[in-house]
């Protein structure tokens, strides 16, 4: 099969390759391992409890011994275990001190079925720190050659949040924010006045207003998002980029089939195309194109790199430089606090929320503020109750039980800290030469470990939340500073970094392989640091500016 690009991957980034490169008129194949899922066909996801086998709960002993690690994820249950990978079907090995929970979804629309939706400007604080403070190699990019980026692409998914005006944390084009509720306004009013500090609501890809043209709805209030959402109110592939990308007639989609390799070419010094392996009956196919861009997630697509390697290219394609692989990052998170603020009981909320309230970063921006540490954290959270399924953990039965948890519960306070991994040589990616997979493919090994940095953040972090909820009034129960496994903040990215130096990057401030130059990575793997923003918006901002320079060098004839 020929065609004009190849789009290795669905999810987030893959969708807007897609759309971008088919709406410029190109011929594109799009290429997903997993299954085919159809927009408003999610099969759990008006189910009630009582319909499911456990009740939503699902079989934990199956869990253990097929989802070990997709089981820790917090969106992970009954209800969306379908859109979660088999971890014994799809194994990855680990360093000997590596702890690290990759969290995957192989089927069409990838993550973007269960991702968070955060959706967060980066600042030149972000793309300048790795020249600042001397950690990695310095962004190509700077914070305008990215900003009409942002704005684009927020405008097409739909993002909502307030304008709060801060450098460390860009304005967008918003929907109407949703609201803080009575406790995150009583604190917010705290931490800006005492403080100096902005606590705002979390700047999320659920619409507020609707757009019917698109046929999709504003967000309904269920926070069941991982399930799949008909109505289209958050963003992801299925309601969103795909319909944009098929809607060209220049779109066609292959599911249940991993690539193998990239196809390269030593005497033009061109990627030609892709081979790929039938998941269901393990036959082999082939595609060419004048464009490949790689958006099978951060890892997988340094996993393809890697495994592609060839006589001219050893050591993985794209690799001249040798730093293919190396410094991959993962935010390092922690719960910092919770707190109770019973004062406020007598209020309750209605509805459920699908975004949470944010403290925006505040340290080591203008200049290092002596905290042990040279980048900053930003918390996620916000204030809740505790409802009806608190009475599993209660005594009670029948008519006084059901009266008790019907009335609000109590309030408390959660602060969970995200603080910025400085990219290191230590943390990698290589293939294991010792296991494949059922399909005879070398496993991906990662080497992982939170150095001094991200343990100094959180530890700071950790007062800087007790000082402000003790400040406005709360009880500090408890807090952490040591930062959870890698992988669990589900921001893992790196590998195949961006640089100005071909001897010390993968990729060009456009996306593009220094080595290869049809040849584009535009997913997580790209990133050159990892900020304490979540990165998917900056990564699909990059993408819609990456198949930008690519369609224009491709009809300049430059590739």
């Amino acid at each position: 099969m020929q065609f004009d690009a190849i789009v290795v991957g669905s999810g987030i980034t893959g969708g807007w390759a897609a759309k971008e490169l088919t709406q410029a008129g190109l011929k594109v194949l799009m290429i997903e391992r997993g299954r085919e899922i159809v927009h408003g066909e999610y099969e759990t996801e008006n189910k009630a409890p009582w319909e499911m086998p456990f009740r939503g709960l699902g079989d934990t002993a199956h869990y253990v011994r097929e989802y070990q690690v997709q089981m820790k994820n917090r969106h992970f249950n009954e209800f969306t275990q379908g859109h979660f990978v088999n971890d014994k079907e799809n194994p990855y090995s680990t360093g000997p001190d590596t702890d690290f929970t990759w969290f995957r979804s192989y089927q069409l629309g990838g993550r973007s079925l269960t991702w968070g939706r955060q959706s967060y400007r980066w600042s030149d604080y972000d793309f300048g720190a790795n020249k600042r403070d001397g950690h990695g190699t310095d962004w190509p990019i700077r914070y305008a050659d990215i900003a009409p980026w942002y704005d684009k692409v927020e405008e097409f998914i739909g993002v909502s949040g307030s304008p709060e005006g801060l450098a460390q944390l860009p304005d967008g084009k918003f929907q109407p924010g949703m609201k803080l509720n009575v406790v995150e306004e009583h604190v917010r009013k705290v931490v800006a006045d005492k403080y100096g500090r902005c606590l705002t609501i979390g700047r999320t890809a659920n619409m507020t207003v609707a757009k019917p043209e698109e046929g999709r709805s504003e967000c309904q209030n269920r926070s069941i998002c991982a399930r799949g959402c008909s109505f289209g109110a958050y963003f992801s592939t299925q309601s969103s980029t795909l319909p944009a990308a098929r809607a060209t007639g220049n779109l066609t989609v292959v599911t249940d089939a991993i690539v193998e390799g990239v196809d390269y070419d030593p005497k033009t010094k061109r990627v030609t195309g892709v081979r790929y392996v039938n998941t269901k009956d393990g036959t082999q196919a082939a595609a060419t194109a004048r464009l490949v861009f790689l958006n099978a997630g951060a890892f997988n697509s340094v996993h393809l790199l890697l495994k592609s390697r060839s006589e001219a290219m050893p050591t993985g394609l794209a690799n001249s430089s040798g730093v293919l692989g190396t410094q991959i990052m993962d935010h390092a998170n922690t719960l910092s606090t919770i707190a109770l603020f019973p004062q406020f009981n007598d209020r309750t909320t209605f509805g459920n929320r699908p975004t949470g309230a944010i403290i925006a970063r505040y340290r080591n921006m203008d200049a290092m503020d002596g905290s042990g540490h040279t980048r900053g954290y930003s918390f996620q959270g916000g204030a809740l109750q505790s409802n009806w399924g608190a009475g599993k953990r209660e005594a009670g039965i029948g008519a006084e039980l059901k009266d008790r948890l019907h009335q609000p519960g109590m309030w408390r306070f959660v602060l969970v800290a995200f603080a910025d991994c400085v990219p290191r040589d230590s943390n990698r990616l290589t293939l294991d030469r010792t296991k494949t997979d059922r399909f005879g493919i070398p496993q991906l090994h990662v080497d992982f470990a939170f150095g001094k940095e991200e343990q100094a953040a959180l530890a700071q972090a950790k007062a800087d939340a007790a000082e402000m909820m003790t400040a406005a009034g709360g009880t500090v129960i408890m807090g952490l500073d040591q930062p959870g496994a890698g992988g669990t903040a589900i921001h893992e990215m790196g590998g195949a970094r961006m640089g100005n130096d071909p001897k010390s990057s993968v990729l060009n401030k456009w996306s593009q392989a220094h080595d290869i130059p049809n040849l584009f990575v535009t997913d997580g793997a790209q990133m050159a640091s990892s900020a304490c923003q979540n990165p998917s918006l900056t990564y699909m901002a990059l993408t819609a500016r990456a198949c930008d320079a690519a369609v224009k060098m491709l009809r300049e004839g430059v590739i």
